[in-house]
């Protein structure tokens, strides 16, 4: 495709939590993907960032300067026998969708996830019981595409417009389960650029 030939993925920065929040908020405004109410201020969004650079990469998908979407990964229930795991995010421009982008950060992700040493990628989603203009399973069929299995589900967990929704989980491996798993490596800590 034309647009993944003019697509940069790289690490996003401080400097990108304006854009980013650019392509976050309509979410929250207009939608149940997220079970955010408000829109967080640019510091906090800053702070977001920075804390998850800290271990974990925070990938933007850009062209031509503009920044299409974005990705990245978050601990998986905070505790150190989960160190091998963790929660995925994307969040995608309208205007970026159907496009390949979404691919392309995924991919992305799971290269640098194996570099750390991560084996399983989890993902909580929100879907409606029917579909309605803020929610539909868009997100669920598009993690599903890149190999992930359904493995659970919060029945009407999250309020938002009026409505009760639903969280389910899905996951995939992508490592091996071994006794003695190498250590997880801190995005902060990888040799190489893996972008």
């Amino acid at each position: 495709m034309e647009i993944k030939e003019k697509v940069l993925i790289r690490r996003a920065s401080e400097e990108d939590a304006q854009a980013i929040l650019d392509v976050y908020a309509p979410y929250i405004k207009n939608t149940a993907i997220t079970f955010e109410y408000e829109v967080p201020s640019l510091e906090e969004f800053r702070e977001r960032i920075r804390s998850t650079l800290k271990k974990y990469p925070y990938l933007v998908a850009e062209k031509e300067g503009e920044i299409l979407g974005y990705a990245y990964t978050g601990a998986f229930v905070g505790r150190a026998a989960c160190d091998w795991s963790v929660e995925t995010s994307i969040y995608l421009k309208e205007t970026g969708t159907k496009m390949g982008v979404g691919k392309m950060l995924y991919n992305a992700i799971e290269k640098i996830s194996k570099a750390q040493n991560i084996v399983n990628l989890n993902a909580c989603i929100a879907v409606p019981d029917t579909e309605d203009e803020h929610l539909n399973f868009n997100s669920a069929q598009f993690h599903a595409h890149l190999g992930y299995q359904f493995v659970g589900k919060f029945h009407k967990c999250g309020y938002k417009f009026e409505n009760w929704y639903n969280l389910i989980w899905m996951e995939k491996t992508i490592g091996e389960h071994k006794k003695n798993p190498e250590p997880f490596i801190p995005f902060s800590e990888l040799k190489e650029d893996l972008l």
